[in-house]
């Protein structure tokens, strides 16, 4: 079984798309589509725009899905997913790929729910920390012994597990397992993705997700807040609106994955190595590749 990955945020990169627009009409339509359903020249962006232009969360949002999107369509019929899965954003872009979603619905959420996230890290400042090299269990625990709220976003990785929350909440867990020698490293990012805070970005895009409307899947899509396979439209709906709320399964779902019969990942869109990286320490044994179509 052969499952297609797509990236979320810290996939960007300079110039992006740039190649693909120069040489595929079909890519030339699309972002010209983009441009026109997101109101401003996002293709501007990703192919000129600076290191910090492309890291400002309403831009790298669209644009990595834009990315992955286009890289997909440009695959053709060699893109026969049995399963899909997405980290965080990539999950907008795995159910437009799988069929979930078309391609307007879907990029007009990733629009708002970039813009709903941003709102909300100016409204209540927040950050996220990497913690290496403990148990989930671990840092499960610190978290639970903080007063302010820090709880486990994204479980990336055995032994790479990124908590999120207030500044001094995320600090107290840092501190923690500073002090007895492990590696913490609080990440330079804009608010506190995945946990409470985000609650009222959740509230803003509820209702834009619930009017959405949603098919059934060509394959299943494994979604981040169950790690489970999921093909039922309004299931899919519920999970997509948890997940701005909730942590990011990664571990369990390509653990569930390879339980479940996959032995193949690709990545589409973005730089192509975050989740390749992120599989070989889940599990070494199984390929993985970028997707290439150019």
């Amino acid at each position: 079984m052969k499952a297609y990955l797509f990236p979320g945020q810290g996939a960007q990169f300079e110039g992006m798309g740039k190649d693909l627009f120069d040489q595929s009409s079909t890519a030339r339509d699309l972002f010209e589509q983009a441009n026109d359903i997101l109101g401003y020249r996002i293709s501007e962006v990703m192919f000129g725009g600076s290191a910090e232009e492309l890291k400002e969360t309403r831009v790298t949002q669209p644009a990595i899905f834009l990315h992955s999107i286009i890289t997909a369509q440009l695959a053709g019929e060699a893109f026969v997913p049995d399963a899909v899965a997405g980290h965080s954003l990539g999950e907008f872009s795995a159910l437009v790929a799988a069929g979930a979603l078309s391609f307007s619905d879907g990029l007009q959420l990733v629009q708002q729910r970039a813009l709903a996230m941003q709102s909300a890290c100016d409204l209540v400042p927040g950050t996220m920390a990497a913690i290496l090299g403990q148990s989930d269990e671990a840092v499960e625990a610190a978290c639970a012994e903080v007063e302010d709220v820090v709880i486990p976003a994204n479980y990336n990785s055995p032994g790479q597990l990124v908590i999120s929350g207030t500044v001094s909440g995320v600090q107290a867990v840092v501190d923690y397992f500073s002090s007895i020698g492990a590696r913490a490293i609080v990440l330079p990012v804009g608010g506190a993705f995945h946990s409470p805070l985000m609650q009222p970005a959740q509230d803003q895009l509820r209702s834009a997700i619930e009017k959405t409307g949603f098919s059934p899947p060509k394959c299943p899509v494994y979604q981040n807040i169950t790690a489970l396979p999921e093909t039922d439209p309004e299931r899919i709906q519920v999970n997509l609106i948890e997940q701005l709320t909730g942590p990011v399964r990664w571990t369990q779902t390509m653990q569930r994955m390879l339980s479940d019969g996959v032995s193949e990942f690709i990545e589409v869109g973005g730089t192509g190595k975050v989740l390749q990286g992120l599989i070989k320490k889940i599990d070494r044994r199984f390929p993985t590749s970028k997707l290439e179509v150019l």
